[in-house]
Formats: structure tokens, sequence, C-alpha cells
């Protein structure tokens, strides 16, 4: 298979835009453990940490300088290492999978299939797929999972005349808008409401309103998007990408060589394999027992079954064989997006600077008023978002230190601040890998995501800041 037909293809340009912006970041990282006062938490006896304790480390002075310079390396043998060795392994099994289901024909096949059901009602489609993905990021915590649809929400758009960014839009934007109007997020809402000892359904109803809110506000953004590709293809932002995808995923040539049996064939495997994997989603998410054992689920059966449909329709081991190799190449660049995006955080770990920052909350929010305590406590959960992308490390940390301190705030409310905070910047922040691949994947700058999307967020904070103020009036 040629190089350029790979369908998960990182450009250079791309991976060298990238690189260079999270190796800033990491510079940045490095120099504030020398800036930042290094601290710790106290212990309680039984092993815990105990937020309400903080003590100076006079005696540390930053990391060294060896471990920031090598720490996109070291971060893989620290105490998230298992976790981003399986994002990383996730990731190219995936990128390997759908390789294969693009040659065997199965996106062609699926894709065709549906655009044709909603040919005359595409805007229909675009907000029920929106619609969908943000209830698998509100009610099942679901976000790095949903790399796994991006690659056919991109040819689906394609098919119906939109472009990848729209893809990207329904997708992974609308998931992680999902995930930040959290209804029963696993990892937000009830990992949270369990560390600080609130109940998860009381008031729900306004995390319910907080949620139609935000799909109507994303749908707005939409729209006007849309309009304007209406006017001129050429307005796309991604146009120069889908000019390649197009070829890549041709969908009249899948079916000018299929038979219609052959094709239905297709479909019928393909369409039971992506079933099935939204099914074992599902069951993760629901199943406490195999929520934090979701991510290898999944590479096992996209490793397994993703090879074995492809054989099914190919009848071919060395063409199902070339494709999987052909994904994974693809998909290589990831790893070091993920690496770098991720030593960060373990720079800062490093220099023992998180609990000095963490324990800001107590003094900014001494003597002031409960409209402004709230405030300080979303915008420092903020900070620590930027670099903290993982909601159970964050909610650990967060939800560990307010619920020793006394602050005039129910436990709904502290709950509702930590997702506010930790949801929304998964797709803003350059420290969230999974934005970085997902625009790395469409062949999106990422400064040129932030520019698009300003006004989006702009709004996204005001309506954020007034269900705050409106939550603490009411009781919430």
């Amino acid at each position: 298979m040629e190089k350029n037909k790979a369908l998960i293809n990182i450009s250079k340009k791309t991976f060298i835009q990238v690189t260079a912006l999270l190796l800033g970041l990491l510079i940045i990282a490095i120099v504030l453990t020398y800036v930042i006062p290094a601290g710790s938490f106290g212990t309680n006896a039984d092993g815990s940490t105990d937020y309400s304790v903080y003590q100076p480390l006079d005696d540390v002075k930053g990391v060294a300088i060896w471990k920031g310079i090598l720490a996109p390396i070291l971060v893989f043998a620290s105490g998230d290492g298992i976790t981003l060795i399986m994002l990383s392994v996730f990731l190219l099994v995936i990128s390997a999978a759908f390789q294969i289901m693009n040659d065997a024909g199965g996106i062609s096949a699926l894709v065709s299939s549906v655009s044709e059901r909603f040919k005359s009602r595409r805007r229909l489609m675009l907000m029920l797929i929106s619609l969908m993905f943000m209830c698998f990021g509100a009610f099942l915590g679901l976000f790095e999972e949903m790399l796994t649809m991006l690659p056919i929400m991109t040819v689906l758009c394609l098919a119906v005349g939109y472009d990848s960014f729209t893809g990207f839009l329904v997708c992974i934007i609308s998931c992680g808008f999902g995930f930040a109007s959290a209804i029963t997020n696993p990892f937000t809402v009830l990992l949270a409401s369990e560390i600080i000892g609130a109940n998860p359904m009381e008031n729900i109803w306004y995390r319910i309103i907080i949620f139609i809110v935000m799909y109507l506000l994303l749908q707005g953004f939409i729209f006007l998007y849309l309009r304007r590709l209406d006017k001129d293809p050429k307005n796309s932002y991604t146009y120069a990408h889908d000019r390649r995808l197009r070829a890549t995923a041709d969908l009249t040539a899948a079916s000018r060589q299929k038979t219609p049996e052959q094709e239905k064939k297709t479909r019928t495997v393909y369409g039971i394999f992506l079933l099935v994997s939204l099914l074992l989603i599902a069951v993760c998410s629901f199943v406490p027992a195999l929520r934090s054992y979701t991510v290898v689920v999944l590479i096992a059966y996209f490793l397994i079954f993703g090879i074995l449909a492809g054989v099914w329709c190919t009848s071919s081991w060395k063409t199902v064989l070339k494709s999987f190799w052909s994904g994974l190449k693809g998909a290589l660049p990831t790893i070091v997006f993920i690496g770098l995006s991720a030593s960060i955080k373990y720079v800062f770990d490093e220099g023992s600077v998180m609990p000095t920052i963490a324990n800001q909350i107590n003094l900014l929010a001494k003597g002031k008023n409960i409209f402004l305590i709230a405030l300080i406590v979303y915008a420092v959960v903020l900070v620590l978002e930027f670099f903290i992308s993982s909601s159970t490390a964050k909610a650990i940390l967060v939800m560990g230190l307010l619920s020793t301190v006394s602050l005039g705030l129910t436990d709904q409310m502290s709950v509702l601040l930590y997702t506010f905070a930790d949801g929304y910047t998964n797709v803003l922040f350059p420290t969230s890998p999974v934005l970085l691949i997902s625009l790395s994947m469409i062949e999106m700058e990422y400064f040129k995501w932030v520019k698009k999307s300003i006004p989006l967020f702009a709004l996204n904070l005001l309506l954020v800041i007034l269900f705050i103020i409106l939550g603490v009036v009411i009781g919430y």
C-alpha cells in the first residue's frame, strides 16, 4: 500500500507544530518548578493523603534538569505510565483496525448506506449524531474512546457534502461538551461526589438543564459553520486534507469493486463490528469492576476482531496485514504527543509544586464573598486542568482538598465547579492528548482551532459563570 493512502496520516507540518508547542510548554513547566515553592500534603495514619495539612519543602528547588529533559520518556515509567502505555497501544490498534476497515470497503459500505438514508435530512442527521456523542460523554464519561469513531464521522460528513471539521465537531467536540455537561459521568460527577460525600442524584435536574443549554450552544456553532460551507465548500477549515481523504476513502470505487452481495456482506460484518464495540463501551462504563479496564477491553476487541472482520470481507490475510501495518505507522506520531503532554504533569510532580498550587484555594478563598469563592475555586481547578488532564487524578486531588475545607459551598456545587473546570477545556487546552490527536487526524493546526472556536468558548464561559452564580443563588 502506498504511504499516502493511510487513513490516519499526520502530516510532517502538523507533527512539527504540535511537538514544538508541547516542548515550549514543557520548558515553561520546568522553569515554574524553580519559581513556585515546593510543598507537600500531610499523611494520615492509614497512609492516605491529608489535604488539610500543607508543608513547605524548603530543601526542594525545582525538578532536576535531566529529569525535565527526559520527562517525555520517564513519564512512561511513572505512576501514570501504565495508563499512558495503554492509551498509546489503544491508538495504534484503533488506527490499524480502521485502516483495515477502510481498505476492506467497510467504511464506504456503512457511510454510503447512512448518507443515502439522510440525503435530504443532513442537518437532522448531524444534530442526532452530536446528541448521541454528547450523551456518551455526559452519561458514560467517554472521551478518549471516541477517537475510534472519528474516522467514521469524518468520512460520513464528507459523503453528505460537508467536511472533516464537521465530523470533528459532531464527534470529539460534542463528546467533550457532554463530558463537561456531566449528568452521571462516572469520572467526574460520580467520583467527585463519592470523594466529597455528596449524593450525585440530588438536584440532577439542574445538570440536565445545563446539558440542554450547552447542546443548543454547540448546535448554534455547528449551524453557523455549515452555513459557511453551504456558501462555498472552499471555506472549509480542512479543505486540503479532505481532498486527500476523499481519494483515500472513495465511496464510488468501493461500489465498483464489489458485487451487491459482497457489499451487503461487508456492510453487515462491519455494522455488527461497530455495534458490538459500542455495546462493550457501554457495558464497561456501567459495570464498576470493568470501568478501569475499558481501554484494555477495546484494545483486545479491535485487535482480534478488527483483523478477523477484514479477513472475512477480503479473504486475504496478506491484504489485511498490509493494511494493519499501514494504519500502525500512520498513528506512531501520536505516541510523541502523549509523552510530551503527560510530561508536564510529571515535571510538576517531580518538582513538588502541585500541593502548593492546590493549597492556594484556602488562601485565596479566605474571607471572600460566597460568589467570589465559587469563581475562585472554578479558576483554580482550571489552572490545575492545564497541567493535569486526567479527570481521575484531578478529582482525587481537588475534591480531597475541598472535602477538608469550609468554603460555604454545598457539596453539589463543589462537584459542579469541578466538572465545569475539568471538562470543556479537554477540547481547548493544548495539554489534552485527545484534542491534539484529533486535530492531527484532520490536519488542522491547534492555534487555528483556538482562533476559530473563540466565539464558542467565550459564550461557553459566560454560560458557565451564569450557571455558577445561579447555582449559588438557588442553593444548588
